[in-house]
């Protein structure tokens, strides 16, 4: 008999498994999921379901030891020069409104939800793969599948806490009650080739596709080569090009697979009727099928950010009626897209929409702006019937599409020297989708073309800081070079441990 495997199913049964851990941090004595180890992973069955366990903080939206909400997109968007924070007030959702202005504290600030949802995804892993030989039943094929997925998802969650904090500790075995407040952080570089080093090993064992109906949303090889390029040119930063071509050839592999295709219009790779799309290489899973309630909290799979951006007590068409005004758009960055096909797609101009018949209003939010965030809009089509329609939305977050590697690609070829005709080629491809013809494959249209095609989807901010543009580019709202291309340890994570805080907090 086949074993369904479907991601939605496991994952509520992961949600309901860790439901009393959710607000634990990754050095407590009693660790999340420890309570599980000693009766568990002793069937295929249980050892798929540790492993789903282990995606689940992919997707987490709400929870950490702040218990609020903490998808990354939010806190992204407020710290970049694409939006505000804005909310219901200066103090709505403090951990933005302080990344937004740059005022973070060690106490204050985002940190702790970036922190709480890597390590928790790791201390998983390490679980997990410390188990797996012990499962009996499991057939070889299936569990280097599951190795290379263990492994693909602890250099993911590396990844983030690498590029946010940089100094952090390098754990990858389950620790005993007595090595948890002796950890130390590690050497950047120790970091970095752990990450690699799990990419590489997780690479041959993974498929390059998967039955979207059973496994959507499972790692595959695709995402580990993207991966891997992204990870590449992240650590080089904005002079160091010796690695560049390397980056590329890991890019190459996802761009010329042919198992990905730009998708050809544009605002159908968000909709949530076209999920898992032929431009989606990792995309995090969000499904209303919960039906989740208040009572859920913080285990609901429902994308709250959808409804955390949309205009407050609304009442017009197209657009859910109780939205939160989160991350207008500031008109500046909005003025960069005008003109651009990419536009209404990407910039939901509410102000237009109300003025343009009578009945219509909406609350203006704090910093409103009158400019919203299409890509994950609130849309009434969308809005659950059953359950608290503002946590059952069902949007994913394609965290890599094409058009982001296509790019990449592009840049490590132009930076490394390398085939300018295929830097080209990546580039205008791009643009070709949304009606625009070409233009040079120079470092500048390739920025500008990210900073486009890429808007409000959480890689502005990693971009200004990767390229060394942060200072400049965000001055206005408060940021400080050499202290704020990093968030602060947070500071529940400093009390009886070893840790030590990042420069400047």
């Amino acid at each position: 008999m086949k074993r369904h495997t479907s991601i939605y199913p496991m994952l509520m049964l992961a949600s309901v498994l860790l439901i009393s851990a959710c607000s634990k941090s990754f050095l407590e004595v009693q660790p999340r999921g420890l309570q599980l180890e000693s009766n568990y992973y002793q069937t295929p069955d249980q050892a798929f379901a540790a492993l789903v366990a282990a995606y689940n903080p992919m997707g987490w939206e709400a929870g950490g030891s702040d218990n609020t909400y903490i998808d990354p997109l939010g806190p992204l968007n407020s710290a970049s020069d694409e939006c505000y924070a804005g909310g219901g007030g200066p103090t709505d959702m403090a951990f933005w409104q302080v990344w937004n202005t740059y005022t973070l504290t060690p106490a204050l600030g985002p940190q702790a939800g970036f922190w709480d949802r890597n390590y928790t995804g790791i201390y998983r892993v390490n679980v997990f793969l410390s188990k797996i030989d012990g499962v009996q039943g499991l057939d070889p094929a299936t569990k280097a599948r599951y190795v290379a997925e263990a492994k693909f998802l602890r250099a993911y969650y590396y990844f983030w806490l690498v590029r946010l904090f940089k100094n952090i500790p390098l754990i990858t075995h389950p620790l005993a009650t007595e090595e948890i407040y002796k950890q130390t952080q590690a050497p950047v570089d120790s970091v970095y080739h752990q990450i690699e080093t799990d990419l590489k090993e997780a690479i041959p064992d993974l498929p390059w596709t998967v039955n979207i109906p059973e496994e959507g949303g499972r790692a595959t090889r695709g995402a580990a080569y993207a991966l891997m390029g992204k990870v590449i040119m992240w650590e080089a930063g904005p002079n160091n090009n010796s690695r560049m071509l390397e980056a590329a050839a890991y890019l190459d592999s996802v761009n010329f697979s042919g198992y990905y295709h730009l998708v050809p219009n544009f605002p159908d790779i968000f909709s949530p009727d076209n999920k898992f799309n032929s431009e989606s290489i990792l995309e995090i899973v969000h499904t209303g099928a919960q039906n989740a309630g208040w009572g859920n909290w913080p285990n609901f799979l429902g994308n709250v950010y959808t409804q955390m951006v949309g205009p407050r007590s609304y009442s017009g068409p197209i657009y859910w009626s109780g939205g939160w005004s989160f991350n207008p758009i500031i008109p500046s960055f909005v003025d960069s897209l005008k003109g651009d096909p990419r536009y209404p797609y990407t910039v939901a101009n509410i102000d237009s929409i109300v003025n343009a018949a009578p009945g219509r209003s909406y609350t203006a939010g704090y910093q409103n702006t009158g400019y919203f965030i299409q890509k994950y809009a609130p849309l009434a089509k969308y809005a659950s019937t059953t359950g608290q329609p503002e946590l059952n939305f069902p949007n994913d977050y394609i965290e890599i599409r094409l058009a982001d590697t296509y790019l990449l690609e592009a840049e490590a070829l132009v930076r490394g020297g390398g085939d300018l005709s295929k830097a080209s080629m990546l580039l205008n491809a791009v643009r070709a989708r949304v009606g625009l013809g070409n233009v040079a494959p120079t470092l500048k249209n390739i920025y500008h073309e990210r900073m486009i095609e890429l808007a409000t989807e959480g890689h502005r901010w990693f971009d200004l800081v990767r390229l060394g543009w942060a200072p400049s580019v965000l001055a206005f709202k408060g940021f400080q070079a050499g202290k704020h291309e990093l968030l602060p340890i947070p500071l529940v994570e400093m009390n009886n441990t070893q840790l030590k805080q990042n420069p400047g907090y």
